[in-house]
């Protein structure tokens, strides 16, 4: 019996499945929602069965057979996957799907120039890439829409593995012209008393806390963001200062206005920028490839200022 389906459709469907909504499915494949929806339909017409029932203003539920079915698709598109592994060994050529994910502080530091790097060495994989907070991320691994992510050392779970790239200390961002901008360094007692402008991201934002909890004070948060360019905004017009590992390169605000980095001095050790990836299971060529990659290419060389320079005695 001839097939009817491909395994675009399966990938369709799983990514509805774990989003429960064709619009998100549609912006994590990069496709058109009706691409989606066709999809969707095609598989439900040629097997004859109901895949998903749409709930009012809670999107879109399997059924108890659409859940069996979407197994059943993932168990097909990791046999496609090890297929294609298995050409790739005996051709010797890396090729393939990747999807990459990156933690939503330094993406657009980091992604863009390390895909570039990567294409250029490996034409032949398909990156696929997107930003999330760190549980997004992990959650996502977790979920194998992911294959790898970029992002920080915060409590990875046992199930997966970190591997390190580059150490990057922590910074107090000040306004131009504030009192302490001038200094070689401040402490968590400096600032305890100051206004702060909290980068609230899942783990990230009790990594921030925790320096304050150091020296047993409470930062005074006067202020709340998700977003790296928003913090940057508030505290270059003065609302307060904020904590961060990543300078960007730049000592701009997305507004123009100048921020100041004065290392945070503190017995914490400095974060650690690197890729989580499964644990225990042999990675397939494309993921072992891109790791392989990212060893070679993601360091202070390729990400100036990211990593310091720290003053003397203050090293990480």
């Amino acid at each position: 019996m001839p097939l009817r389906f491909t395994l675009r459709q399966l990938e369709y469907l799983v990514a509805v499945a774990e989003c429960g909504s064709v619009a998100l499915a549609a912006e994590r494949c990069h496709v058109s929602s009706p691409s989606i929806s066709a999809a969707i339909a095609q598989l439900e017409q040629e097997f004859g069965l109901q895949l998903f029932v749409r709930r009012h203003a809670q999107g879109l539920s399997l059924t108890e057979g659409g859940r069996q079915f979407t197994e059943a698709a993932r168990g097909v598109l990791a046999a496609g996957a090890a297929l294609g592994d298995r050409a790739a060994e005996l051709t010797g050529q890396v090729r393939g799907p990747l999807a990459v994910g990156c933690l939503l502080t330094f993406a657009q530091v980091v992604l863009p120039r390390l895909r570039r790097s990567f294409a250029e060495a490996q034409p032949e994989v398909e990156f696929r890439q997107s930003e999330h907070d760190h549980a997004g991320l992990i959650e996502a691994l977790r979920h194998a829409t992911l294959d790898a992510a970029l992002s920080y050392d915060l409590e990875v779970p046992g199930d997966l593995e970190f591997l390190p790239l580059l150490s990057l200390p922590p910074y107090a961002l000040l306004p131009e012209g504030h009192p302490l901008a001038g200094r070689e360094a401040v402490t968590a007692g400096d600032l305890a008393r100051l206004p702060m402008v909290l980068l609230d991201l899942p783990f990230s934002a009790d990594y921030f806390l925790s320096f304050f909890a150091e020296v047993g004070m409470r930062p005074q948060i006067a202020e709340r963001t998700r977003d790296m360019g928003v913090m940057r905004a508030m505290v270059a017009n003065g609302f307060g200062y904020s904590i961060a590992n990543i300078r960007l390169g730049s000592d701009r605000a997305p507004d123009g206005r100048r921020v100041v980095f004065v290392p945070l001095k503190t017995a914490r050790p400095p974060m650690r920028m690197g890729l989580i990836l499964p644990k225990g299971a042999p990675l397939r060529r494309a993921v072992a490839a891109f790791a392989d990659h990212c060893r070679a290419t993601v360091t202070e060389a390729m990400l100036p200022g990211m990593a310091g320079p720290w003053p003397e005695g203050l090293d990480p």
